[in-house]
């Protein structure tokens, strides 16, 4: 059975005096699910459509369709539409995948006003819980037209659309998982050490969500390497020491990231530069003893 939902709403255009953007969205996963949610609390006219479904029968008439299915499929299914012709000539068909440029979609540039990328760089976890988008960064390019309307469909969803010229997609998406899994699974071993400190589980979790917040309102409003805190900022490698051993006596597998992290660490505490500098070559000194070389003392310079 096709899951299809439609939803139709006229707030933000109704003041404007026009009428709501009309948007088709085939891939009813966390993507597609959290888009289409938020898209009707916006005001738009949204379909959904679960790839499982297959392909409509009839053409879609809209004024963006998105493709927010999977990466490998992205290919064969914009030569299909344009093939059965179930695209409306006067729509713009634009895809979800960060890694992928607008090209994916070029047997559908002969049959649409354009083709585009359109990545929201958040991070979509679950089909019940959505993330904000408030100020979340859309990457927008492709064609004129498709550019303009995934903008606007941006500026709908209070995202910041962005085109970067000559952006490398991969680095981009690369950049992107770093962070956003890199900080999941960081904040899942900060879950265990909190367990291990005899911190229930059900409330670590609740501890760690606005301590992730504060660091992303840090990096957002403070950028590198203002938003940096704590003990290896301060040059303290005694504090370093005593976190090392805790670490490692109770959640040990969580020791090389530990040490990685603190090594990320020492290049932006001496840009700030508010600790000493023997400090910082001492949290170096250890870090590289036990094996992690992405932070190497300073080396002195003859007067």
């Amino acid at each position: 059975m096709a899951l299809t939902v439609r939803s139709k709403g006229s707030k933000r255009n109704t003041q404007q005096g026009e009428p709501p953007m009309r948007v088709y969205i085939l891939g009813a996963g966390k993507v597609g699910q959290a888009l289409t949610a938020a898209l009707r609390t916006a005001g738009a006219d949204v379909e959904l459509r679960a790839a499982r479904a297959g392909l409509p029968r009839k053409t879609i008439v809209a004024d963006l369709v998105l493709l927010a299915i999977r990466d490998r499929n992205l290919t064969e299914t914009a030569a299909t539409l344009a093939k059965r012709g179930l695209v409306d000539p006067n729509a713009v068909c634009v895809h979800a995948a960060g890694s992928l440029d607008a090209e994916v979609l070029a047997p559908l540039r002969a049959v649409c006003r354009g083709i585009g990328q359109m990545h929201p760089m958040i991070s979509f976890a679950s089909l019940r819980a959505f993330p904000t988008l408030a100020r979340g960064n859309l990457h927008v390019q492709g064609d004129p037209e498709a550019v303009r309307r995934a903008t606007e469909l941006g500026a709908l969803l209070g995202m910041s659309p962005r085109t970067v010229p000559g952006l490398d997609t991969v680095g981009y998406h690369a950049a992107a998982g770093l962070v956003a899994n890199g900080a999941a699974a960081l904040a899942a071993m900060g879950e265990r050490l909190l367990v291990a400190s005899n911190v229930p589980k059900k409330i670590a979790r609740l501890m760690l969500g606005p301590l992730l917040r504060s660091v992303a309102e840090n990096v957002e409003a403070l950028g590198f390497p203002e938003a940096l805190t704590g003990p290896v900022r301060r040059g303290d490698p005694a504090a370093i020491e005593r976190h090392f051993d805790l670490v490692s006596a109770r959640v040990p597998e969580a020791v090389p990231l530990y040490l990685a992290a603190v090594a990320a660490q020492v290049p932006l505490a001496r840009k700030l530069g508010e600790g000493p500098e023997e400090g910082f070559d001492g949290i170096a000194r250890f870090v590289e003893a036990r094996g992690m070389t992405g932070s190497k003392p300073r080396k002195k310079v003859r007067a």
